[in-house]
């Protein structure tokens, strides 16, 4: 038994509410379960109910067992005075409020059918991989698609907290933020983390005064990610290693930790000199950013804006010293699309959301436009007969996947709680 479960049954009174009796024997009446805050404190605020022939108006208390009010030192915090009612599973001690009177308790387990408690017990039991795996396909769809956009803003709610983080860092530089996010993304799941750490290592104002020079922003990328510290014969090595340390010089600038890019296990494409090459590209060729990023509306205006393809010398180059068969370094339809789902869509968010202006329709439509993702979990989605047609629909099954059923938090997810009302 667990606590969400009692809340999932105070909340929608899933339990025979008609002869209710407090453990003292006193009569009570629900008029009002109270609003479920899923806050620091009781457990449900400002209900209603009546206890004998007084009404009470104040907050419930849900526990498995009536100690666990001792357990959790609730006699020693004033946001549990105004408590009138503790519901608990079991009532296995008195719990008495300051001036000794002893607070009512609602045995709750005495008044729900044993067919509620199978259903729950059958949805949460260990299942090959979630725990509705069997249900999901069967959800009213008007359910499923009102579920999957609180998803979505959850999952970008929880984008935006990493992105406020960056504007702190940055002095409220949306630039500066832009630019770090896009490092992140650019170095994809192997070296988002060294691309994040080469762009805080480099101050953004230093970016804007040399992004005339794209040979002088590729040396500065290359340099932090330590790059150019071996010896080579290629003359652009020598000039980019040489343009470094005269850019370090310049600007009193100081090495800083980055974590080492990683080439293995990677197409040439993805190359960590590929997506820095590129991203310098993208610097150089475009002044002020984030205004632009900022209204863009349709995949065809990011595909546009982000045109770009590394510098001449990486034709015909994937690393340093090593030519290959010559082939322009575009950015690839498909990687500008995790570049929409990763960073514009979240950084468009969380911009609005600071101006109080919400986009939340805007979003969708850019989102329903971008093509889904495929992956492990959405496989595993697509075998239980639930298909992403768009990268709308696969980012909510990823938070739905992450947040919720990893967690086995069922009667905080609307399937759960929706198949187990059908019950």
């Amino acid at each position: 038994m667990k606590e969400d479960f009692l809340h999932y049954l105070w909340k929608f009174r899933k339990f025979d509410t008609l002869n209710l009796k407090t453990a003292q024997g006193e009569i009570i009446t629900i008029l009002k379960t109270g609003d479920y805050l899923e806050l620091s404190g009781p457990d449900f605020f400002n209900a209603h109910v009546m206890i004998g022939n007084q009404k009470w108006a104040g907050n419930v208390e849900i526990h498995i067992k009536s100690s666990d009010w001792y357990l959790h030192n609730h006699e020693n915090n004033p946001a549990y005075k105004n408590v009138i009612l503790h519901v608990v599973w079991e009532n296995d001690t008195a719990i008495f409020r300051e001036d000794n009177t002893e607070i009512p308790v609602l045995i709750l387990k005495d008044y729900v059918e044993k067919e509620i408690i199978a259903n729950y017990n059958a949805l949460i039991s260990p299942k090959t991989w979630i725990s509705c795996e069997k249900q999901i396909k069967d959800i009213d769809d008007f359910v499923f698609k009102s579920w999957q956009e609180r998803l979505f803003f959850e999952r970008l709610e929880r984008k935006s907290s990493f992105i406020y983080q960056l504007l702190e860092e940055t002095n409220r530089d949306w630039e500066a933020v832009l630019f770090c996010l896009l490092a992140k993304n650019f170095g994809l799941n192997t070296n988002g983390t060294s691309f994040l750490q080469i762009a805080k290592s480099i101050p953004f104002s230093i970016i804007r005064k040399e992004s005339f020079e794209i040979e002088n922003l590729e040396a500065l990328f290359f340099g932090s990610a330590s790059l150019l510290n071996a010896e080579k014969e290629d003359v652009y090595f020598k000039d980019l290693k040489f343009r470094y340390f005269y850019l370090m010089h310049k600007y009193q600038m100081e090495r800083t930790f980055v974590e080492p890019v990683q080439f293995f296990k990677l197409r040439p494409d993805n190359f960590p000199t590929i997506r820095l090459a590129q991203l310098a590209s993208l610097f150089h060729k475009t002044q002020n950013l984030f205004s632009k990023v900022n209204n863009l509306k349709s995949l065809e205006s990011v595909y546009n804006l982000f045109n770009v393809s590394a510098s001449d010398y990486w034709k015909n180059h994937y690393q340093f010293d090593k030519e290959s068969p010559k082939k322009a370094k575009s950015l690839s339809k498909s990687f500008l699309d995790l570049i929409v789902i990763n960073t514009i869509i979240p950084i468009q968010f969380a911009y609005s959301s600071t101006l109080g202006q919400p986009i939340t329709e805007d979003l969708i439509d850019f989102m329903n436009e971008v093509a889904p993702e495929k992956n492990a979990i959405t496989d595993k989605f697509i075998s239980f007969g639930i298909q992403s047609k768009n990268a709308f629909e696969s980012q909510t099954l990823l938070e739905l996947k992450n947040e919720y059923c990893n967690h086995k938090a069922c009667l905080k997810c609307v399937i759960g709680v929706e198949l187990l009302k059908n019950n």
